[in-house]
């Protein structure tokens, strides 16, 4: 029997300058992931995020910089369309998300993401009410402002809760 050691590094992922290394979940909603760092089968590491329509109807999977509609997706209209270097999720003609392929693993994602019960999840720059802001260079979370910042070998990098509650940094 032959004996290996195999490393595996999980990968950064960078919200509004904040950078999140070996973090499983980068952002939770109660107790539903909402942007979370998966191993593939060919042992990789990637982002997962659940895209939920305000009525808190599953519409789709984005795994790293792929979109997979739901059957629910599906039968709601949802649209996913394909670009040279870029994927965009539509749903009667509103972008709710955009993949922007970079080289190599980079990709750059935008998003209006819900909660499965309506919360409004990213913020745009109208100032729409939310539970998370992200604008250029920092995350605003309620009051707090967090920018440059790297959380490393947390469970949970930013944890909400629908009463206003927010952990940061969560060892599980």
């Amino acid at each position: 029997m032959e004996n290996t050691l195999t490393f595996q590094n999980s990968p950064s992922v960078v919200i509004a300058s904040n950078t999140f290394v070996n973090v499983p979940v980068i952002l939770r909603y109660e107790d539903i992931n909402l942007i979370e760092v998966v191993q593939e089968q060919s042992l990789e590491y990637t982002t997962q995020i659940p895209i939920y329509h305000q009525d808190g109807t599953y519409l789709a999977k984005v795994t790293g910089n792929r979109m997979y509609p739901t059957e629910d997706g599906k039968k709601a209209g949802l649209k996913i369309e394909k670009y040279h270097g870029l994927w965009v999720c539509k749903m009667e003609n509103r972008t709710l998300f955009e993949i922007e392929q970079g080289t190599g693993d980079f990709f750059k994602a935008s998003a209006e993401l819900y909660t499965p019960d309506g919360y409004f999840v990213k913020c745009t720059d109208a100032g729409t009410p939310s539970l998370i802001d992200i604008h250029g260079n920092a995350l605003k979370l309620g009051g707090l402002v967090l920018s440059g910042n790297t959380f490393n070998g947390c469970s949970v990098g930013v944890w909400l809760k629908k009463d206003g509650a927010l952990a940061i940094g969560v060892n599980e």
